[in-house]
């Protein structure tokens, strides 16, 4: 086929439109032409909000997902939140139960240091104010070790008493602590006196019991539950008139010649923190004056 017979047109497959700056110049002038609408006249509004509408299901659809993650995060954050607020109020309840504890507990040893300190004004002899330790190791015997010793002047036999009445006796002085052996003790005898009667006795430690036991009794004894007992101060320890213990129970039996009697010691004797140390009562007294010798004729004083 001779060069000059070919079709030099592509074909309309291979057709092409508007050039690319045809196109340019056209959509150009479409947006300015927009643009300039749509601020003078607002055309594009209602086309603006129908597509707003449109889309809002797919955008909120889209937005959940970070949401629920919020929402997730808020929650953890306030369970952490909570507990951490529920242990600090647990924390400052302790705290305010501990007080309040601290502060019924002072107030009872400030009542009860007023009433030694009233007590040891009544008394008027040497005495001064101890406070108890601890509690003796040996659990078969009724101790307590309190904070004045030797270096205090304590000495073996002292009185030991708390606002309400006798607690025991000093037993035991070392250089700075001494050991004070209670009434309820098996090892500890106290003469007591039977303020209605008048009546002498001795009362033992009878733990086992109500605290103490009056032995050796007569059954036909004027002696009834209630009755006070109070140291008799024949023994040159206890002072006289300090409260021991009140009856509690009398046992009297037809086979026995003897009663059975029991007493609860009035001092808190098991309880008591704060004690007052009394100087014995044979150091108190003056000196005995001196016996004077037998001459040999056997008058006292007399020249042979």
């Amino acid at each position: 086929m001779p060069l000059g017979t070919i079709d030099r047109s592509p074909p309309p497959f291979f057709k092409q439109g508007p050039s690319a700056l045809s196109r340019l110049f056209v959509f150009s002038a479409l947006a300015v032409f927009l643009m300039v609408a749509d601020a003078r006249l607002g055309v594009i509004d209602p086309l603006r909000s129908a597509l707003a509408t449109a889309l809002y299901p797919l955008q909120w659809l889209a937005l959940q997902p970070g949401r629920g993650l919020q929402a997730l995060g808020r929650h953890f954050d306030s369970l952490d939140q909570a507990q951490a607020q529920a242990q600090a109020a647990r924390k400052e309840l302790a705290a305010q139960l501990l007080r309040a504890g601290q502060v019924e507990q002072l107030t009872q040893e400030n009542q009860q240091l007023r009433q030694l300190l009233e007590l040891r004004q009544r008394l008027g002899g040497p005495a001064q104010a101890t406070e108890v330790i601890y509690q003796a190791a040996d659990p078969y015997s009724y101790k307590v070790i309190i904070d004045k010793g030797m270096a205090a002047g304590v000495e073996v036999g002292s009185p030991v008493i708390d606002s309400a009445g006798v607690v025991g006796q000093v037993t035991r002085v070392h250089p700075l602590v001494s050991e004070v052996t209670l009434l309820i003790d098996r090892e500890l005898t106290i003469p007591v006196l039977n303020t209605r009667t008048g009546l002498r006795s001795v009362a033992y430690g009878e733990p086992s019991e109500d605290g103490l036991e009056l032995r050796f009794m007569a059954a036909n004894t004027d002696l009834q539950e209630g009755d006070l007992l109070t140291t008799s101060g024949i023994d040159g320890i206890y002072p006289p008139g300090l409260p021991v213990a009140r009856v509690t129970r009398i046992m009297r039996r037809a086979e026995s010649a003897f009663a059975r009697i029991y007493a609860q010691p009035i001092g808190q004797v098991s309880a008591a923190r704060h004690l007052m140390v009394l100087k014995p009562l044979k150091s108190q007294l003056p000196p005995q004056p001196p016996a004077q010798e037998a001459s040999p004729t056997g008058r006292k004083g007399g020249r042979p």
